[in-house]
């Protein structure tokens, strides 16, 4: 049920609010019996140079994003660990909102750089995070969280892309702006599976959703291949910059960062 009002995002600030994300995060993951991320966290984030962001409908919390501060090659970044939107009020572009309002307050702080990691074998993320917000990736971890006993993550190992937002540069200035971003000619090509649509993702949020719907040797195999692919391009200095989705067969494109 939605109220008709305009959502609202902004910064949470109140443990009141804290415990609110923390319900609200249940209500999303706990059916997947993913660990949930105590309240604690969220006070730590907001205290320590992260963010908790709120997305509101009048009073209603429908969305959040929490970030932790780190520093990365001697400069401060955000992490974002994980965004979250009610089920009711998916695609309304609640998530962009959220990445949008994330932005301005990170620039503000002259914070440049933003970075989360998100399932390879997720298109609908990829495509979020490439083509519409103009995030870039060079680096692949394999395994980053561990083989987990989540069904959501089926048994695999949870490979993970490690997305890069710079804020301020002019690919993501476009992307925030709508305007799409030109990727040159003759990219090279990451091919996934047919099955992996632009459509056969649930929209739970930006960096982190449930898996793909084959069965997981298949997965696996496919993981295994992915890992391949992408480590002999970014140990070339290549990086992942746009996803292709307009052919029965999705696609990582991808060129020499030496060209941007």
């Amino acid at each position: 049920m939605t109220s008709g009002s305009p959502i609202v995002v902004r910064k949470c600030h109140a443990l009141d609010e804290f415990l609110r994300c923390v319900a609200l995060e249940r209500e999303i993951w706990e059916e997947e019996d993913l660990e949930i991320e105590p309240v604690t966290l969220f006070v730590v984030a907001a205290n320590s140079g992260g963010q908790v962001l709120g997305a509101f409908d009048g009073d209603r919390l429908v969305g959040f994003t929490l970030a932790v501060a780190g520093l990365r090659d001697g400069a401060p970044y955000l992490h974002s660990h994980m965004t979250g939107v009610h089920s009711g009020y998916r695609d309304r572009g609640v998530g962009r909102m959220l990445k949008l309002f994330q932005r301005e307050e990170a620039l503000s702080r002259d914070i440049r750089t933003i970075c989360w990691t998100f399932d390879p074998l997720e298109i609908r993320n990829a495509h979020f995070n490439l083509n519409r917000l103009g995030a870039i990736c060079r680096k692949y971890l394999p395994n980053f969280y561990g083989v987990t006993t989540s069904p959501l993550h089926r048994g695999l190992a949870t490979d993970r892309l490690f997305a890069e937002w710079h804020l301020d540069s002019p690919r993501v200035v476009a992307a925030v702006a709508g305007v799409t971003v030109h990727v040159p000619d003759n990219p090279a090509v990451i091919e996934l599976s047919p099955d992996l649509g632009l459509a056969s993702s649930p929209n739970k949020m930006p960096n982190e959703t449930s898996g793909p719907s084959r069965g997981p040797q298949h997965l696996a195999a496919l993981q295994s291949r992915l890992q391949t692919d992408f480590s002999k391009y970014f140990n070339r200095g290549y990086a992942a910059v746009a996803v292709r989705t307009d052919s029965a067969t999705p696609a990582y494109l991808l060129y020499p960062w030496s060209d941007f």
